[in-house]
């Protein structure tokens, strides 16, 4: 499976189940703000994102922005980052994995999930 179909199957699970999926592209995310800056945008972030692991963390953990339900991130080429910035990636995976264990912790009703999806390129 490429890339864009891994991508892409992910997206129409995401929806067929009702979930909100937001594609972020790893091949321009070669660095650390590159990445931060794509998932920012994917997720439609407010304009007061701080650009920096712990304002993801907040922000990741809130989603008070988006519609209730669960929001599916889907991170193609992820490897990219990996590759060039083997910590930042590192780290940036440790908050997205806190984040969506914080928000599954959170069963209230009408609260908002995530899901990390990571696709290859």
């Amino acid at each position: 499976m490429t890339a864009g179909s891994e991508a892409k199957a992910a997206a129409e699970a995401a929806l067929a189940r009702g979930a909100h999926p937001h594609q972020v592209d790893g091949g321009r995310t070669p660095d650390k703000a590159g990445a931060l800056d794509a998932i920012a945008e994917a997720m439609s972030f407010p304009s007061y994102f701080g650009r920096n692991l712990d304002a993801l963390y907040d922000l990741l953990t809130d989603l008070s922005w988006l519609p209730a339900g669960e929001h599916v991130l889907i991170w193609t080429g992820s490897e990219r980052l990996r590759g060039a910035e083997p910590q930042a990636y590192l780290a940036i995976r440790s908050v997205l994995s806190d984040a969506q264990r914080a928000l599954a912790a959170d069963a209230t009703l009408g609260a908002r999930r995530l899901t990390v999806v990571l696709a290859a390129s």
